[in-house]
């Protein structure tokens, strides 16, 4: 990642039209929606033989697409010059393709498109950041602009409206009117779910509570429960029900029920009035608090530990801090899982646009204005990396179709955004992500111990999803290589992406697949990969089946709450409620 926005390799003087675009980007367009495809265009001007043969490739394509336009006015059905993807629902409607002037309208748009994303992508002269960023922004003014958002060059808006007389356009006016009162396009009705009697529902207690944190203890679904309990460590970028939707889908309802006493954060959604709450706190008043709780809850010296996204960073941080804060034989982690977690960020997938010197001085600036940022800025930056799917389509179905918004529980909870405290977060963006310390022996320092990934000896199960474009598997997959060689890996790749890969119940017949192996420390992700069988189902019943094996013996089953910890209320508890 690098460690600042300026452009080519630092020892190139910056020409004219160079440095005020970065004097235009510093003052005025910190992430770079403008001057990152200027740049592109300029890096073109000033390379003028690599633009030769790209205008000679843009020609060709013109001169192709002119080619198809004639012979569909002429009642010929050629084959598509650029084709869209599968997947691309845009130009799904057979009108696309059985309309000449439709059809010439979709080839026109996915020709500019193809054209416009290659030059961003492999513009001369720039860093990899600055290319994958220009091609990040053009991608999306290009999606912002498709025929398939304005009524008029929408077929099927168009059919819709003639068949209900207009009421769709009626009903999609109301719809624009309810999203500009919310601020955004919504995906789903704030009150189409409600957390404690849709969401969250598998009976616990909550058994503590500080300024951070409330932990929850479930009650058992049996009569005995393996003596070492779980706790998971969930990410506070979102709310912590994401693993328990429903009785259908909740991966705690599904661990009590083969047998396991499970804790789980439930973090504060902070305000200004905590924007000092550090990373440290989150390890020693959050996790640690966890931990603590949960051994002297069950009266046992270890147990296990899951952490999911940033609760797995923050769970990897934990495990080197206590590596070396405790004697080994007072080691309170046993073993641990991480889901779909980065703890190297030198490859940190497509959000990775957002990370640099500019864009990280304007969110300092954010979070030094309001004491935190945001919720509906990150959410609007992971929308942004798949803005099809995650705000165009509701833009057609919404406001073209006059369609009603699907009542989608992950779509609920993705919009129960919450906040991140300003101190915290500005050491999380800058010490992970842009300087990618956290795989750096001894370069952080948490909590007052240095931090080193190899002093981590514990057995990991560890699992990544397939098309997750937030923590992208071949990048989760250097754990392997971080932790100690002494310790024992286990090595998951699911289907799907960074929720539903996770959020992955067994069901008859299987809906998704994994692969699941042992890499050594050497192993490339690809030789793994290679190596390792694709197996139809989901990877719950490996983990329990791992789980079972080093999790103590049975014992009789944990209340949900105790003397010594007795029931705060029941989950889902107070501080998942607050918005």
């Amino acid at each position: 990642m690098p460690s600042d926005s300026a452009p080519h390799d630092g020892n190139t003087a910056l020409t004219l039209p160079e440095l005020a675009l970065q004097a235009l980007r510093q003052a005025a367009d910190p992430f770079g929606m403008l001057t990152a495809p200027w740049r592109a265009q300029l890096a073109w001007w000033t390379h003028p033989q690599d633009w030769l043969r790209q205008a000679d490739e843009s020609w060709r394509e013109a001169l192709a697409l002119y080619e198809h336009g004639v012979q569909r006015l002429l009642g010929v059905q050629p084959d598509d010059p650029v084709a869209p993807h599968t997947e691309d629902e845009r130009f799904a409607d057979p009108v696309w393709l059985e309309s000449p002037s439709f059809d010439i309208l979709k080839e026109g748009f996915l020709s500019l498109d193809h054209r416009l994303r290659t030059l961003s992508h492999q513009a001369p002269g720039l860093c990899q950041h600055e290319q994958q960023q220009a091609h990040f922004w053009v991608h999306n003014w290009l999606n912002a602009i498709a025929p398939s958002n304005f009524f008029w060059t929408n077929p099927r808006a168009i059919q819709r409206a003639l068949e209900t007389g207009g009421q769709s356009l009626q009903a999609g006016m109301n719809h624009w009117l309810r999203d500009l009162k919310a601020g955004k396009v919504l995906m789903v009705e704030p009150d189409a779910f409600q957390v404690g009697r849709d969401l969250g529902t598998t009976p616990g207690q909550v058994v503590w509570r500080n300024r951070l944190l409330e932990l929850i203890h479930y009650a058992p679904a049996t009569e005995q429960v393996r003596a070492q309990p779980i706790v998971i460590c969930t990410p506070w970028i979102n709310k912590y029900y994401i693993l328990d939707l429903n009785e259908h889908k909740s991966l705690v309802k599904y661990l009590t029920e083969q047998g396991f006493s499970v804790f789980i954060t439930s973090w504060k959604n902070p305000g200004a009035e905590l924007q000092d709450l550090s990373f440290d706190d989150y390890l020693q008043e959050g996790l640690g608090e966890a931990v603590r709780v949960a051994r002297e809850f069950c009266g046992v010296p270890q147990l296990h530990l899951v952490g999911y996204c940033i609760g797995g960073t923050l769970a990897a941080s934990y495990m080197a801090w206590a590596n070396r804060h405790y004697p080994a034989d007072q080691m309170p982690v046993a073993h641990w899982t991480l889901l779909t977690t980065l703890t190297d960020f030198a490859e940190p997938g497509e959000i990775g646009v957002f990370i640099d010197e500019d864009s990280l001085r304007m969110i300092d600036q954010i979070m030094a204005r309001q004491g935190y940022l945001d919720g509906e800025a990150m959410a609007l930056s992971f929308r942004l990396l798949r803005s099809n799917s995650l705000i165009w389509h509701y833009w057609v179905h919404s406001y073209l179709l006059g369609e009603p918004l699907p009542a989608f529980n992950v779509l609920f909870w993705n919009m129960d955004t919450t906040r991140m405290p300003r101190q915290m977060h500005a050491f999380y963006l800058r010490e992970m992500y842009l300087q990618n310390r956290l795989v750096q022996r001894d370069a952080l320092t948490i909590a007052g111990e240095p931090i080193d990934l190899d002093r981590i000896t514990q057995p990991l199960y560890a699992v990544s999803a397939e098309d997750d474009h937030i923590a992208p598997w071949r990048s989760c997959y250097k754990i392997r290589a971080a932790v100690n060689l002494a310790a024992p890996v286990r090595f998951v790749l699911s289907s799907s992406g960074h929720i539903m890969g996770i959020v992955n119940p067994p069901v008859d017949p299987p809906k998704r697949a994994y692969w699941v192996g042992e890499p050594g420390r050497n192993d490339s992700s690809e030789r793994w990969l290679e190596q390792t069988p694709r197996q139809a189902g989901s990877w719950w019943q490996d983990w329990t089946a791992w789980l079972h094996a080093r999790t103590g013996e049975l014992v009789p089953a944990y209340p949900a709450a105790n003397a010594q910890f007795p029931s705060l209320g029941p989950a889902p508890g107070q501080y998942v409620l607050e918005k």
